[in-house]
């Protein structure tokens, strides 16, 4: 129950940079973020190195004469992570074991801006503080989405995965930075194939649900993915993929993949229709989309939306749905 490895955000930058582009035209991978996100336009790699020292010696020009990073570089990524998240999150500590998932912030930072806006309509203003309630489904050793969530909008979370060492990583991680003590109650789910179960307390209430799931549908077909996109960024035969991302096998694929990992989630989610206001997930692959909402008509969900998220050359998009009525949506934080 944990996050891909390979990113749309990533993947639409090293794009952007590697591949042939017009004399003096410097590509823009991060105009299409949410107008909250704080990371619009290119990074300033001054200011972030300014608060991490560490980041220093991974700078270097590209070829366009500008600071950045080789992406294919996976202790470059992560200190650049650290260093964002240090510069914007005034997060002093961020623990990922070796070879775990490293994500990258910008996009994690879009989904939960879209889906402050969902929790906001109705509303004069975003619900923020301890009033509110996200369950991240699939937290991971990075604990991201809970520490932008929290730094941001200062929600509660509920972080849940099946693994204990990445429950272990994102508990240091907490326990490390003030501002996120208290904040994100962290919760190993005991059998893999549960979602919701097992993890919500009886009459235990959430206000919306975030996931990014596994991507892949075998090992197999995670490493050839990674092969086929890796070529097309340097425009040469692959054989062997960078793991410049990091990802342990149930961060990069599950049985059925995308599809059925969604799938499961959404009847689960029928358990738990009055617990939750608002459930959601990312969905990668577009043909994944009408599918969702099939299951979604099944289960009758009273309320199904497509969120579109621009990131670059890329889109991707959040499903989400409720099984409340309008006047229900309208009352939940009354």
């Amino acid at each position: 129950m944990k996050k891909t490895r390979f990113s749309h955000y990533i993947y639409a930058l090293l794009k952007s940079a590697l591949m042939p582009q017009k004399k003096n035209q410097i590509p823009h991978a991060k105009a299409q973020l949410h107008p909250r996100n704080k990371h619009h336009g290119r990074y300033d790699f001054n200011a972030l190195v300014d608060v991490c020292a560490e980041l220093k010696p991974f700078v270097e020009k590209n070829k366009f004469g500008s600071d950045s990073i080789n992406f294919f570089n996976p202790d470059a990524v992560k200190m650049l992570n650290t260093a964002l998240l240090m510069h914007h999150y005034s997060i002093s500590s961020w623990h990922i074991p070796t070879a775990y998932l490293c994500p990258p912030i910008p996009g994690r930072a879009d989904y939960i801006h879209y889906v402050a806006d969902l929790l906001g309509e109705n509303r004069a203003k975003i619900p923020t503080g301890e009033r509110v309630t996200a369950l991240d489904i699939g937290t991971g050793a990075n604990c991201i989405y809970p520490i932008i969530g929290a730094v941001e909008y200062g929600w509660q979370f509920i972080g849940t995965d099946i693994d204990k060492i990445a429950i272990s990583a994102a508990k240091k991680t907490i326990a490390a930075n003030k501002n996120l003590r208290g904040k994100i109650d962290l919760r190993l789910q005991p059998l893999e194939n549960n979602i919701f179960k097992g993890i919500l307390y009886e009459d235990e209430k959430v206000d919306i649900t975030i996931c990014n799931p596994p991507f892949h549908k075998s090992a197999e077909d995670a490493t050839a993915g990674s092969i086929r996109k890796e070529s097309n960024l340097k425009q040469v035969k692959i054989t062997k993929p960078t793991l410049n991302f990091g990802g342990t096998g149930n961060e990069l694929w599950c049985n059925g993949g995308e599809e059925r990992f969604v799938r499961n989630m959404i009847y689960e989610s029928a358990h738990f229709a009055d617990s939750c206001l608002w459930f959601t997930t990312l969905i990668s692959k577009e043909p994944n989309v009408k599918r969702a909402y099939q299951e979604l008509k099944k289960v009758k969900a009273k309320d199904v939306r497509t969120i579109h998220m621009g990131q670059g050359n890329k889109t991707s998009r959040i499903i989400a749905w409720s099984f409340l009525t309008k006047l229900q949506q309208e009352e939940w934080f009354d």
